[in-house]
């Protein structure tokens, strides 16, 4: 069938209405892989009268599929729009020397951090690779994903960079799951090229970025503009052959220190500015100016045991969309879990369930640079949505450890047995 209907809900659209834009005993009707319609389960489209009073999850109303959802929230399908998840090894023995009182830096100088992951990434088969990552993905997706970026950066040449995409790839295709593959070749200065960063980046901007792009590999570009990683110029020179090809941009930046990386990416009209944890709060306006998504990463905040905070009532103040995501990586934020990012996000940042929420819903889509397709419940939208058993949405949030998932329906098809969206 190709409609579905879904009634008793509480819908948390999160669309342009402030905060979660709230409806009970609200109905939604899906055709098409599309929301069609929304509004009270009483003015429903089609008849539901042999489903409102049972506890079946689903029966038939002539050729539309009914879900009864018990007064259940509904959210748009959830999304992390930055992480790391396709890598070889891990990285234990760095938390160890962390606490130990080495800092970021020191191990990353030390030929530790990124460096060594890319040792065990080049060392993996792309087979190898997935089904490292596997676990991984299908952890986030029991909470809700519906949609994740992926980063490569762990192989800093083109054979392995191209390898890790090849994978992010293989994870849509295989995992039913909407991936964008960001190309970050510019993460670290791998060992050969030691003390010849420029040369490195002529390597990125002419040979790598192309080589992935035309192999239909790429769907945004990334850099690392940090005293440990690469200079405000170098990234330019990233995002201008990125330009080039047609490609949006976003940085990590402002992580460890200001550079002036998130003024300049936002100038260049990147989606994202990722980290800015050092922006300052005179900078803000830039990223208002031209429209660019703050996403913050309160996983690697907490695993690094940071003390700056990112400048949160500056981007407030100037309404700056503000997104959240895992940062799931094997160094600064070993993190599966977007619930778990939301707490963090509220109770080490200060922000509030509701923009916690749209932190991994609409303004994740936003730095994505697809808004316009999903993050929200409107009419028009794919229907991304999830099945929460939980009364109100601050729930997500408040609990530690806890995963009230029932249910996950992408572009309109289940992806979780539909029985257990019943009360």
């Amino acid at each position: 069938m190709s409609q579905t209907l879904l009634t008793n809900a509480t819908l948390a659209c999160i669309d342009g209405t402030a905060g979660y834009g709230l409806r009970e005993n609200a109905a939604l009707l899906v055709d098409a892989g599309r929301i069609a319609w929304i509004g009270s389960t009483r003015d429903c489209p089609v008849s539901t009268s042999s489903s409102t009073a049972s506890s079946s999850a689903t029966t038939a109303a002539g050729d539309v599929e009914v879900y009864d959802c018990g007064g259940k929230l509904v959210t748009p399908g959830l999304i992390d729009c930055h992480t790391h998840l396709v890598y070889g090894g891990d990285r234990a023995d760095e938390f160890e020397m962390r606490l130990e009182g080495a800092s970021y830096a020191e191990i990353a100088e030390g030929g530790g951090g990124i460096v060594s992951t890319v040792n065990a990434t080049r060392a993996a088969s792309v087979e190898q690779l997935f089904e490292q990552a596997r676990p991984r993905v299908l952890q986030l997706m029991s909470e809700g994903l519906t949609t994740v970026e992926i980063k490569s950066g762990y192989g800093l040449d083109s054979e392995h960079e191209m390898k890790m995409l090849r994978v992010a790839a293989m994870i849509e295709s295989e995992l039913d799951l909407r991936v964008v593959k960001t190309f970050l070749g510019a993460h670290a200065l791998p060992s050969e090229y030691a003390g010849r960063s420029d040369a490195y980046i002529d390597q990125v901007c002419n040979e790598m970025l192309p080589a992935a792009h035309a192999a239909g590999l790429v769907d945004a570009v990334d850099v690392f503009i940090e005293s440990i990683a690469f200079s405000v110029e170098q990234g330019e020179r990233v995002f201008a052959v990125a330009q080039e090809l047609g490609l949006p941009v976003k940085a990590h930046v402002e992580q460890l220190s200001d550079l002036g990386g998130a003024v300049m990416a936002a100038q260049h009209g990147a989606l994202s500015v990722d980290h800015i944890e050092y922006l300052q709060a005179k900078d803000v306006a830039h990223l208002a100016t031209h429209n660019c998504v703050a996403v913050l990463l309160p996983g690697a905040f907490y695993v690094l045991r940071e003390q700056q905070l990112p400048p949160l009532a500056a981007l407030r103040d100037h309404n700056v969309a503000i997104a959240l995501a895992s940062d799931s990586n094997p160094g600064s934020s070993p993190l599966h879990s977007l619930l778990l990012t939301m707490n963090m996000a509220c109770t080490l940042f200060r922000m509030t369930p509701a923009e916690a929420l749209r932190g991994i819903t609409l303004n994740g889509a936003r730095a994505l640079g697809l808004e316009h397709k999903i993050g929200s419940l409107e009419p028009g939208k794919l229907a991304d949505l999830v099945v929460w058993d939980v009364d109100r949405p601050a729930m997500l949030s408040y609990r530690i450890g806890m995963n009230p998932c029932v249910a996950v329906m992408q572009a309109g098809n289940w992806r979780q047995p539909v029985q257990e969206v019943s009360t």
